[in-house]
């Protein structure tokens, strides 16, 4: 069952399309990326799903409601958290999610004991009644996050959630992000951490000019740009082509660095080992390496790729 549906969607801006022909398809329970570079069309979309935004044409679902048609159905199903912090600085953590649950429409005790509820979740119980000024930037966000999630939503839409944050605070968003899915809420992530989706997104939607591009797992999107490579490192730059041809047709070298370059697809690790020990070679180094969500990216959005 698909908890986000989005097909032909297109929405202009002027001259601008900002949606021309965005497709979606998401799963429940699962989180589901969407890259792209700035002006892509994220956000764009984000806000079409949310209701935020009229579109000019297309259909979409949310949680079986259609966002154009059931636009209330489906914002009392779904969660938004921006880039910027909602919460109120001076007020307790608790106080803010009163706050917000009484903002949501539920009733003064209903609130109280949904707060003390994403307090305990979020690990944010013993700074309950301190200001959030006083938080550190991952408890300020877990806090936000926690607000967004007062009404149990089926879809929580998730843009740029650890922009600004230090390794150590993306880290305590990131396990919340999962704890979120493994109770099983939608997460739509949009972010331009690269790796991120990587750790967190079970499938990866990339966009650019207003439509997907690309969409797979983490592996199947590096495919993109091939396989495992071998680099190795000799001591002597004249054996380096006589080695690289016993290598084979993928077999690159560089003389500056004095480095050979193997595809695997071709190729195993062993079968590279085999051929320097007949050779009697033994290189200064060896390294596996494997391509990274970023070279996909980058080659899926480069404007080569798109014409």
């Amino acid at each position: 069952m698909h908890t986000l549906i989005a097909e032909g969607l297109r929405k202009r801006y002027g001259d601008l399309a900002a949606l021309d022909g965005f497709d979606l398809h998401v799963p429940a329970g699962v989180i589901h990326g969407l890259l792209g570079p700035n002006g892509a069309g994220k956000t764009t979309a984000v806000k079409a799903l949310a209701t935020l935004i009229d579109l000019d044409e297309g259909s979409a679902s949310v949680a079986g409601f259609d966002v154009r048609t059931q636009a209330a159905q489906v914002r009392r199903r779904i969660g938004l958290i921006g880039q910027n912090a909602a919460v109120d600085e001076v007020l307790g953590g608790r106080q803010n999610l009163v706050m917000f649950g009484r903002l949501y429409g539920l009733g003064k005790t209903q609130a109280q004991e949904r707060a003390d509820e994403m307090l305990s979740i979020f690990g944010l119980s013993d700074a309950a009644e301190k200001a959030v000024s006083t938080y550190s930037g991952g408890m300020r966000r877990r806090l936000d996050i926690a607000a967004g999630l007062l009404l149990t939503p089926a879809v929580l839409f998730l843009d740029e959630p650890t922009t600004g944050l230090d390794p150590r605070a993306r880290n305590e968003v990131w396990t919340t992000i999962r704890e979120i899915a493994a109770r099983g809420t939608t997460v739509l992530l949009t972010t331009q951490y690269l790796d991120e989706a990587d750790q967190l997104a079970s499938e990866i939607s990339v966009m650019n000019h207003g439509k997907i591009i690309a969409q797979g797992t983490p592996t199947e999107l590096k495919r993109h740009v091939g396989g495992d490579r071998v680099t190795l490192t000799l001591a002597l730059r004249d054996r380096l082509d006589r080695v690289a041809e016993k290598l084979g047709p993928t077999a690159t070298v560089d003389e500056d660095t004095r480095t050979i370059t193997v595809e695997l697809a071709g190729e195993s690790l062993a079968g590279i080992i085999r051929t320097l020990d007949d050779l009697g070679v033994t290189p200064e180094d060896l390294q596996l390496r494997r391509p990274t969500l970023d070279e996909a990216f980058l080659a899926l959005t480069s404007p080569e790729a798109v014409r």
